[in-house]
């Protein structure tokens, strides 16, 4: 977008929402309000974060470039549910985690196959590159319905220690992500970089931002977002109970839309310009770091500040991740996409979503 000489991004406009969501806390406006204009000024930070630790990574090299994009690749989600934790908000950190691992899987992902396929007749990805992401995806999957089990057949014993299985499987995912790094960054690293991503970042049209710059928007972007997210949290109930919504329905639906919206963009982006492997890096890998490494941190976290976390989903967000995987493989197993897919996915996700809004 072009306003008088200034080039100006979609995202950076919203950045208007920082001071009316400040305003609107200020004079303790309606926390629907405050919800509604901390969740949209979340986006284009979140954006900010994202785009300036790509371009940090630019300059400190590949491996501490992955090590940054892990930690501040999903900061807006991993805040926002930091803030939720510390606020006893148990049930809206785990609805959020779900809805952000079901959200990249198939509505950023379907919606990134449906504009590439509208404009590209079939598109192509690296296949090896696309099941090592589908079968991390499994992998956190497990995670999720291991402690999920265990909590029905321990029901009513004594000394379950379901917060032990919980932080001990927290402990794995994290493992696992750490060597899922050294797999895309080092022995595996040519099924990830190259000329693909070169293509997208022409497509992105990205200028190489210098180091202080990168550390200086990371930093302001990243204290915004923390106290945006704070507004955020302090809304949800009241929010869910004005518009008729569980905690549960916030959290894996409106919740994990604004902390993934940038990426969203970005896999959009990519697959109109016929980059798929970029899109579906973007959302598949998005999804793995919610569950191999904003999940475990938050578990633990919450020792650390005294609210515990365990990993005991309810039995319809387990579902839900199951499926989304599931979908996600059958999709992403032969290599090639059309819009078709993107559509099936699109739908499995609204079907979802809709269930989530009836669940009592």
């Amino acid at each position: 977008m072009r306003i008088g000489t200034w080039d100006v991004e979609p995202l950076s406009v919203m950045l208007i929402f920082v001071p009316i969501s400040i305003v609107l806390e200020f004079l303790e406006a309606d926390p629907v309000w405050i919800f509604s204009m901390s969740g949209l000024a979340i986006i284009p930070l979140a954006g900010l974060m994202g785009k300036a630790t790509e371009h940090l990574a630019e300059h400190v090299g590949a491996g501490l470039g992955g090590l940054l994009n892990a930690t501040f690749g999903n900061a807006a989600e991993l805040i926002i549910g930091f803030m939720a934790l510390k606020a006893g908000l148990i049930d809206v950190v785990k609805a959020s985690i779900t809805g952000s691992i079901i959200g990249n899987a198939l509505l950023v992902l379907g919606g990134a196959v449906v504009v590439g396929g509208l404009k590209h007749q079939t598109q192509y990805f690296n296949r090896t590159a696309a099941s090592v992401g589908v079968t991390l995806l499994s992998l956190s999957t497990i995670g999720l319905v291991v402690p999920a089990i265990f909590h029905m057949v321990v029901a009513g014993h004594p000394a379950a220690h379901e917060r032990e299985l919980s932080l001990e499987i927290a402990a794995v995912l994290f493992i696992s992500y750490i060597l899922s790094l050294i797999f895309s960054l080092g022995t595996h690293r040519h099924l990830y970089v190259g000329e693909a991503t070169q293509a997208g970042d022409e497509a992105l049209g990205m200028e190489t931002w210098s180091q202080k710059k990168s550390l200086i928007v990371l930093l302001l972007a990243t204290m915004v977002v923390a106290v945006m997210s704070e507004f955020l949290v302090g809304a949800v109930e009241h929010t869910a109970r004005a518009l008729g919504m569980t905690d549960v329905f916030i959290g894996v639906v409106l919740v994990a839309i604004v902390g993934n919206a940038a990426e969203h963009s970005t896999a959009v982006l990519m697959a109109a310009k016929n980059q798929m492997d970029l899109a579906i890096n973007i959302a598949i890998g998005s999804s793995i770091q919610i569950a191999l490494f904003v999940a475990p941190v938050l578990v633990f976290t919450g020792y650390l500040i005294g609210q515990p976390m365990d990993l005991v989903f309810t039995t319809f967000e387990t579902v839900a991740v199951v499926l989304s995987s599931w979908v996600v493989l059958v999709i992403a197993m032969d290599g090639e996409s059309n819009w078709m897919e993107g559509v099936q996915l699109l739908a499995v996700y609204v079907i979802l979503a809709i269930a989530f809004y009836f669940l009592p």
